[in-house]
């Protein structure tokens, strides 16, 4: 069984034990979470309908908090000496996907 949840405006496609990293999400490490679900399909590919859909949830156990590699955007405008660098990291919170229960 796998379903799809919608976490930070991305949706993933999740299955018992699996770890993903998703957008930062409120709490400390080794807590349990719900995470919203968008689809539920059964071993066979086949998709629970919208009506079971309502009990539905998937738990999820906070494993880690951090911040990805850090992504340099580089500004250029040639010939007017324009040049801008820019670094980001994103923050992330990796979960581990414990039960699908419908």
């Amino acid at each position: 069984m796998h379903a799809i949840i919608e976490t930070g405006g991305k949706q993933y496609r999740v299955a018992p034990g699996d770890v993903v990293r998703v957008e930062t999400l409120a709490g400390e490490v080794g807590s349990e979470v719900e995470l919203p679900l968008r689809a539920v399909f059964k071993d066979e590919g086949q998709l629970v309908s919208g009506a079971d859909l309502g009990q539905a949830t998937v738990k999820a156990t906070i494993v880690a908090n951090g911040r990805g590699k850090k992504v340099l955007v580089f500004k250029f405008k040639r010939k007017k000496q324009y040049k801008r660098t820019i670094g980001h990291r994103q923050n992330f919170t990796e979960v581990k996907v414990g039960e699908i229960s419908i």
